[in-house]
């Protein structure tokens, strides 16, 4: 069953899926006392979060922030999903009181809370570092992946070819984000860094641009808008535009239904959520002792702590107006001159964010959490800057989530190891590791979007370091998959696939684009997804992938 979760507010609370986890239950052995308890889910919920004010008008063409990659479990387990800070940005519907979510919807027909106007799930943009119960490849490492819904959670987009935790391509007309980059792949199972990594900063972004040209209404299909919005990494070894969400397949929602037309992000500016880890789907153990009382146990979580015990989850988050990219972009592509590169600091606003109240629970009931705040303490670090401040569980660096629970009444109370009873059992458990996923793989037969118009090179494979094998080619841009349902006019072909040969001529992978975090070190992308284009093949076209396989 699929369970889905929404906090909004400052920067995001990526709204992944929830999968239950059946008991699971394993052997014991009589002859040394010991006895496998059954893994259970719902081991923990919560959000760790950072608040904004009400956005500034005309602040809606973009937002940056820098996020914290790091391990947070010494070996990846399976049935576990914690989203690190990440983006939400919604088209501004501020008001606007009808429903945007047609009748048919997953979002009006599942989540009456929503309404009247189902604003909040009409249309979203998200992702963020973290660890998935849908990933296929197990990393000890978080990985970044980009998602979205066009269609109030009806379909979800992840990747130029995949939805959220599909192992199966998306359709023609479901496809919706758009390869850019010339210099690095996306893998369907998210984007990997190298080994090692940890507490380093991964700068994010989605910025508006004008790519795509607007397109008229036609055919009983709805006008889409111009705002192409982009994915943009800052990292020690790539900086640039990845890939974007096409503007029609924002607009197709309002193919029929007249009330959503001109509410979809490809025209109107954008309304960032909020900054928050979500601590999704995390296993447990039960025990009880003698005396009815019940313990509990999750897996270790840490995090990488700084000299001063604090660690930093997400930092410098800056709006940007049109005047920041859209604008001058949209200039260069009209008139000539020189192509914007850095987000100016005169077109950005940084706003003035405040730590979330935290609470936690766990259990099918949803039972309250205490004592965690005898662990850390949500502090900012700045405007748009926030962390934990750690008072305990400190080593090496380190720093640890209580595991341990002891019910007292209506609540579970975190507790230490010393305060578990050894006769139950429960300090010995160990949690199901994560296994090797299904195959991501395109389609293949003739006449399908992978092959016509098709690839104009032979295939590539690059092994990532969560030992999985990624297999792509490379298209002409306006060639790719994600393009062949929008029945672009053969002039506006030419239109878009020369916007993308200016962009890879000037926006190469060296120049900086986002400002340098205020404090921190960047990360390093896993330099197997960093790739360079073949000899004739170096403005123009991009690699897409085909297949994620696992590793020989």
């Amino acid at each position: 069953m699929k369970i889905k979760y929404f906090l909004i507010a400052c920067f995001s609370i990526t709204a992944f899926s929830h999968f239950s986890v059946s008991a699971q239950v394993n052997g014991s052995n009589p002859d040394d006392g010991y006895q496998k308890l059954p893994q259970l889910s719902q081991g923990l919920h919560g959000y760790i979060s950072m608040n904004m004010p009400q956005q500034k008008e005309g602040f809606g063409y973009g937002v940056s922030f820098y996020v914290n990659a790091w391990p947070l479990l010494e070996k990846p387990l399976s049935n576990f999903q914690i989203g690190l800070p990440g983006t939400w940005v919604v088209p501004d519907n501020r008001g606007f009181e009808d429903p945007l979510c047609p009748i048919g919807t997953y979002g009006r027909d599942n989540w009456p809370q929503r309404g009247p106007s189902y604003r909040d799930v009409f249309q979203t943009i998200e992702g963020s570092l973290g660890f998935w119960g849908s990933t296929q490849f197990g990393s000890t490492t978080a990985k970044y992946r980009m998602n979205g819904t066009a269609n109030c959670y009806s379909g979800e987009i992840s990747s130029p070819g995949w939805g959220f935790g599909q192992t199966k391509p998306l359709a023609k007309d479901a496809m919706g984000m758009a390869q850019l980059s010339n210099h690095l792949i996306i893998p369907p199972d998210g984007i990997t860094f190298v080994k090692g990594t940890s507490g380093e900063l991964m700068g994010n972004a989605w910025m508006a641009l004008p790519i795509v040209v607007a397109q008229p209404k036609k055919d009983g299909k709805a006008a889409s808008g111009d705002e192409s919005w982009t994915c943009f990494l800052n990292a020690s070894n790539f900086k640039g535009p990845i890939a974007f969400y096409i503007p029609g397949i924002w607009s197709k929602i309002a193919d029929n239904y007249p009330t959503a037309e001109g509410r979809t992000l490809d025209t109107r500016e954008g309304v960032v959520g909020a900054g928050a880890i979500e601590i999704n789907s995390v296993p447990r153990f039960e025990a009880t002792d003698k005396n009815g009382v019940v313990y509990s146990k999750i897996p270790r979580l840490q995090f990488p702590v700084d000299k001063d015990g604090i660690t930093t989850l997400m930092q410098d988050a800056t709006l940007y107006s049109k005047n920041a990219i859209f604008g001058p972009l949209q200039s260069f592509f009209n008139d000539g001159g020189v192509i914007p590169n850095r987000f100016p600091v005169d077109a950005s606003f940084v706003p003035q964010c405040s730590t979330d109240k935290t609470t936690y629970d766990q259990g099918p009931n949803s039972t309250p959490i205490q004592g965690i705040d005898s662990y850390f303490q949500e502090t900012m670090l700045g405007k748009s800057s926030y962390g934990l401040k750690w008072k305990k569980e400190v080593k090496n660096g380190l720093a640890f989530f209580p595991e341990y629970f002891k019910e007292e009444g209506n609540k579970m109370v975190a507790i230490t190891a010393s305060e578990v009873p050894d006769d139950i059992n429960l300090k010995t458990q160990n949690f199901n590791p994560a296994r090797t996923g299904r195959t991501y793989k395109s389609l293949s037969n003739e006449g399908n979007v992978y092959q016509t118009p098709g690839p104009k090179s032979q295939t590539f494979k690059a092994t990532l370091t969560d030992g999985s094998i990624v297999t792509y080619q490379w298209y002409k841009f306006i060639d790719q998959p994600a393009l062949q349902s929008l029945n672009l006019s053969s002039a506006d072909k030419e239109t878009i696939q020369k916007r993308v040969e200016k962009i890879h001529a000037s926006w190469t992978s060296d120049k900086t684009y986002m400002a340098a975090p205020t404090k921190g070190k960047l990360v390093t992308l896993d330099k197997a997804i960093i790739v360079k284009p073949p000899k004739g093949m170096e403005v123009g076209y991009v690699p897409i992938v085909i297949q994620q396989e696992a590793g020989k």
